[in-house]
């Protein structure tokens, strides 16, 4: 018999997983439109100011709400890498 306790903390998980998955896809279609505009307009691909704004606000973010800052920052690292793989594909294409 399974512990039910286990399972509701196993279900809330779930569930907010499946959150991520839709806001980091919501996130990645804005970024493409971004891209494609940098790509219309000859802008470079990435732009290390704005990281860097981003970086700082969300490590901020993630103190306050209790979230290991450098966990934060290599998650944001990763997706601002794909983000700009995803530009730089885009230029190409131009």
């Amino acid at each position: 018999m399974p512990d039910e306790t286990l399972l509701r903390f196993r279900q809330s998980i779930d569930n907010i997983d499946a959150a991520l998955i839709h806001m980091l896809a919501e996130r990645f279609k804005v970024t493409q439109a971004v891209g494609a505009y940098k790509a219309e307009r000859s802008l470079p691909p990435a732009d290390p100011t704005r990281e860097e704004a981003q970086i700082a606000r969300l490590r901020a973010l993630a103190k306050q709400a209790d979230l290991d800052p450098e966990f934060s920052e290599k998650f944001l690292r990763f997706i601002i890498d794909e983000v700009i793989r995803h530009h730089e594909k885009l230029q190409g294409a131009k």
